[in-house]
């Protein structure tokens, strides 16, 4: 892989520029002596003779006056630097191989004739999403996992691996959907079989806090049952928040956060199968909340066949679906306190992280 310089040789000089001196070095520094600070006089200059003569006088006269130390050598040569692109080159080559898988997959799904092999693809479904995890795992925790890696570049370099990120999410998504209209692939979630969502990633925001991105195919109930009413789910994250580690446990929580959209639609006392044109979707990020049954009671949680929970909206979005990337960028703002002045106790900061690793 060719290594692009931004610098290849010297600036050309213009028509008043002389040649350097043969003794000037290119890592000496020659602010450090002060003959640089004014212009050499003409050979046959009898003023700037004179000049010369009294400041050695003068430096004679007061010997406790310390004599400025030349500054020391600079560096060597600095290595050349590479643009965004080249440093992007592997990125973007792992992102065109695993697109390509996907174009293979959505090609044998519509030309093939051979039905047997359309399962056998369907069944590698997962294993293929399977395969794009680690790619997922790099480009979401170099992009935003605190402190940042890229210096000065952050926030460049954060927003090329962002982009690449959704746009294998989408493509991905899209692939799933392709699959579930022929009938090769199930996304209700309740099937453990099921495609229902897939994983995109996972960053940390503390040294005790990480979130797991995931991406719904396509839109699912908030519950098996149905409630909260017609309130539809389209991404989730899970936030880990485990104890410090200088405690003596390892103890680990769990919090669920969804990006759902509601279903609303002006009172005409229709239902609303018959009100489809008045339906608008009203987006908004919010925390699961259980409603039961208890943690250690292990008889009801058998004899449970969906926890129930409820919703509690912390970010209302608005009526346009935010973007993959955008979706997460605010969760993160709530999370860290940025955004909404109503937070559960698990999202208020730090300040409320560390009562909870205590």
């Amino acid at each position: 892989m060719a290594t692009e310089q931004w610098f290849v040789g010297p600036l050309p000089r213009g028509p008043r520029e002389t040649q350097p001196p043969d003794d000037f070095e290119p890592g000496a520094q020659p602010c450090g002596d002060p003959s640089w600070s004014t212009p050499p006089g003409q050979p046959g200059d009898p003023a700037k003779a004179q000049q010369e003569d009294v400041q050695e006088q003068l430096l004679e006269a007061s010997p406790s006056t310390p004599t400025p130390e030349p500054l020391a050598p600079g560096p060597g040569p600095v290595p050349p630097r590479l643009s965004l692109d080249t440093m992007f080159s592997p990125i973007t080559e792992q992102l065109h191989y695993l697109l390509k898988k996907a174009d293979d997959f959505q090609s044998y799904l519509i030309y093939s004739r051979d039905q047997v092999q359309k399962e056998q693809l369907a069944k590698a479904m997962p294993t293929f999403l399977k395969m794009c995890e680690p790619y997922f795992l790099y480009l979401e925790a170099a992009a935003r996992s605190m402190p940042p890696i890229y210096g000065a570049l952050q926030e460049l370099v954060r927003n090329g691996l962002l982009e690449i990120s959704q746009q294998l999410t989408l493509r991905l998504e899209q692939l799933v959907l392709m699959y579930a209209s022929f009938g090769f692939v199930d996304l209700e979630e309740t099937d453990p079989l099921s495609i229902s969502c897939f994983f995109c990633g996972r960053f940390s925001i503390s040294p005790s806090h990480e979130v797991s991105i995931f991406r719904y195919c396509a839109p699912a109930a908030y519950t098996a049952s149905r409630f909260p009413r017609y309130l539809y789910k389209k991404m989730r994250w899970n936030l880990e928040t485990t104890s410090e580690p200088g405690g003596q446990r390892q103890d680990s929580h769990v919090d669920y956060y969804f990006l759902c959209y509601r279903d609303t639609w002006e009172d005409t006392g229709k239902s609303p199968a018959n009100s489809c044109p008045q339906i608008q979707k009203l987006w908004s990020i919010g925390r699961w909340v259980p409603l039961g049954p208890a943690k250690d009671d292990l008889y009801s949680w058998i004899l449970c066949p969906q926890p129930p929970g409820d919703y509690q909206q912390l970010l209302t979005i608005g009526f346009e679906e935010p973007s993959h990337m955008l979706a997460t960028d605010l969760l993160v703002q709530i999370l860290t306190g940025q955004a909404g002045p109503i937070r559960p106790p698990s999202a208020a900061g730090p300040a409320a992280w560390a009562a909870q690793g205590s």
